[in-house]
């Protein structure tokens, strides 16, 4: 006698940057679905907006848990797993106040130079001519030089860092020894730059609190992982969203024209959060551990079971989002999209993350007015072992 057996929706189900996954439209009936992720686990992937904020802010649902020996995993960890809770970390060793001086927006100078280095990156790709490569050539540097700024560390030893994020940031189904290797080497080079007297910025502060005897219980390991942790997650996160809003300008008109002065919009600044609610950078789902058995949507969901929220979902859901298809700058509750997520752990560098975007877009806008693709949007191939997901290469012309 035969047993059937339930075979789950293999998740993340789509990488493409330039659409949303399919599978929307069935979720949509049922917002609280049972997956089965990278690593092999079963999760419950949710979809609507109501419910994945309720998530986000219920703190049954548990974000450092997921890292928790035996817990079912959406892809093997690439970090330490008491890394996974770390701004929790941060804040628990007394770091947070020197962390949110590091990052803020309006630090001295720091518009300026954004200005000016988003301006030099765009004067070498023009010098180099077309096509030019939007990610590597821009994107990824600016917010590289960004971080190392905030860090106080040389800016040329940003790709150092950056050959590290495509292992710190895979999707990959088990283990892999490289993870480690890299994440060692980096700490190393921290931990070199906490006795450099070069070094400026956030490391300059941690490395003069180890004379301060209230703060004798921090290692230099520990403030190493501060600088290696807010590089890697920082240069991903904000490398991303400004690598898929340059995506959207080159492939959705009604984006272009509410950008620039020409089509009538309400520029690059007013249309910030429209931009992060569209956004498709983010490829898979963001983990929680139910840590007590809850009712969500109608499903059981059990203590010790994997909750997946899917952002790109929550910011398209029609219930909450009237026309969500549509680039609509003004619409009323833009700044209610979940892309920085939400709760306790809603990102703290949100400002910096929106100016940084802002002023590399009005940038890019200004200086190359009739920036274009120079291959169709079809043939972009998509990075499928980054958290977020992005194009390999963003090849345009001018």
């Amino acid at each position: 006698m035969s047993v059937a057996v339930e075979t789950l929706p293999a998740f993340p189900f789509d990488w493409n940057g330039t659409r949303l996954p399919a599978e929307l439209d069935a979720l949509r009936a049922e917002p609280v679905r049972k997956v089965r992720t990278i690593a092999g686990a079963e999760a419950w992937l949710v979809s609507s907006y109501e419910l994945c904020r309720r998530v986000l802010e219920d703190p049954r649902f548990s974000l450092k848990d997921t890292s928790a020996p035996g817990a079912p995993r959406q892809y093997a960890l690439t970090i330490p797993p008491h890394v996974v809770n770390n701004m929790g970390n941060i804040t628990g060793a007394g770091l947070r106040k020197a962390v949110m001086k590091a990052i803020n927006p309006k630090a001295p100078g720091l518009e300026e130079w954004l200005r000016e280095r988003a301006g030099q990156l765009l004067d070498v790709l023009v010098a180099e001519g077309a096509p030019g490569d939007l990610r590597s050539g821009f994107a990824d540097p600016y917010s590289s030089g960004l971080h190392c700024r905030m860090l106080g560390i040389p800016e040329e030893d940003g790709p150092r860092l950056l050959r590290s994020l495509d292992v710190a940031f895979m999707n990959a189904p088990r283990a892999i020894e490289a993870a480690g290797l890299h994440w060692d080497r980096d700490i190393a080079y921290m931990t070199e730059r906490l006795d450099d007297p070069a070094t400026g910025g956030l490391m300059a502060e941690l490395a003069a609190l180890r004379d301060d005897p209230d703060y004798a219980h921090l290692t230099d390991e520990m403030l190493a992982t501060v600088g290696v942790t807010l590089f890697g997650a920082g240069v991903i996160s904000t490398a991303g969203f400004l690598t898929m809003a340059l995506v959207s300008v080159l492939t959705r008109e009604d984006v272009r024209e509410a950008l620039t002065a020409g089509g009538g919009g309400r520029g690059v600044a007013g249309a910030m959060d429209e931009l992060l609610r569209v956004n498709l950078s983010i490829g898979d789902g963001l983990p929680r551990l139910a840590t007590e058995d809850v009712t969500l949507g109608g499903v059981d969901v059990r203590a010790g079971e994997l909750v997946l929220v899917l952002v790109e979902a929550a910011n398209h859901d029609p219930a909450h989002f009237s026309d969500p298809l549509a680039f609509r700058p003004e619409r009323e509750n833009a700044a209610d999209h979940l892309s920085f997520g939400g709760g306790r752990h809603y990102c703290p560098a949100t400002a910096l993350g929106k100016r940084h975007a802002e002023l590399a877009l009005e940038t890019v806008l200004e200086r190359l007015p009739g920036l274009r693709l120079a291959v169709p949007v079809e043939q972009l191939v998509w990075r499928t072992n980054f958290m977020k997901r992005l194009p390999e290469r963003l090849p345009v012309a001018w």
